[in-house]
């Protein structure tokens, strides 16, 4: 159930070079699933459309969500000033999520890459099974990695080698001899690229969530469409709209 309501603002803190954490409370914790996001409206009036935030954490009592999310411009630069007891508009909870009954009681691969890293805690603290946790990023500015110890083994991958294994996430994954029956993964295109190929030769089931530029975040506008193996029952074309049909699908499922 989709819904636009206010939520106050109950802390923010920048923990990475323009990487901020916010926490919310709002209503929509109760149903938000891991993988699915919210749209946050901007104040200026002129602003018609939300922008569209992966859901990062719910709270033991499912009454506050958090978002982590990179300052990237207009919108989320005013976002990051947001302070304690301010009211935002968002609309949620919008999308599918991850699918935990894939991996229950099975090995997982929980990977993100980049500002893709913060949508896998929520899945790390609900999917039960045996997690390895692999999270890329550019240097040394991690983030949430402590977050993530509590619920699996951490293995980190920095571009430039600063921290953990140089290289990315599959080096990572290479290099400390890692093994799944599952892989669950958020990031960058080229990342899940190379994770959808990674889980073809292994012989695994990948489920990734496609990061896409989006405008209404509902469905109706199309303006984030993913090209389908199978057709669209209801426009007979092999398209999905990754706002809707996503942002979570069957790596094997979606020509990227």
């Amino acid at each position: 159930m989709k819904e636009k309501t206010m939520a106050k603002v109950l802390s923010q803190r920048e923990i990475a070079p323009r990487i901020y954490d916010l926490w919310l409370e709002t209503d929509l914790a109760a149903q938000a699933r891991p993988g699915q996001f919210i749209g946050v409206y901007p104040k200026n009036a002129a602003t018609l459309l939300p922008r569209p935030i992966s859901i990062c954490e719910v709270d033991g009592d499912r009454t506050a969500l958090r978002i982590v999310y990179r300052v990237a411009g207009q919108g989320t630069a005013e976002f990051s000033s947001l302070k304690e007891n301010d009211g935002v508009y968002i609309l949620g909870t919008l999308g599918n999520g991850f699918p935990l009954e894939e991996g229950r009681g099975k090995r997982c691969f929980l990977v993100g890459g980049g500002i893709g890293v913060p949508p896998i805690l929520q899945l790390a603290k609900e999917l039960e099974g045996e997690k390895s946790i692999v999270a890329g990023y550019r240097d040394s500015n991690l983030f949430l990695t402590e977050d993530f110890a509590k619920y699996g083994q951490v293995y980190v991958a920095t571009e430039d080698g600063s921290r953990g294994t140089k290289g990315n996430v599959l080096d990572a994954i290479a290099e400390n001899g890692l093994q799944a029956d599952v892989l669950y993964a958020c990031g960058p295109m080229p990342m899940l690229r190379a994770v959808k190929r990674y889980a073809a030769e292994q012989g695994i089931r990948a489920y990734i969530s496609l990061e896409e530029h989006m405008a209404c975040g509902v469905g109706a506008c199309l303006g984030c469409v993913v090209k389908t193996r199978d057709t669209d029952a209801h426009s007979h074309v092999h398209n999905a709209r990754i706002c809707t049909d996503g942002p979570v699908f069957d790596a094997q499922e979606v020509d990227i």
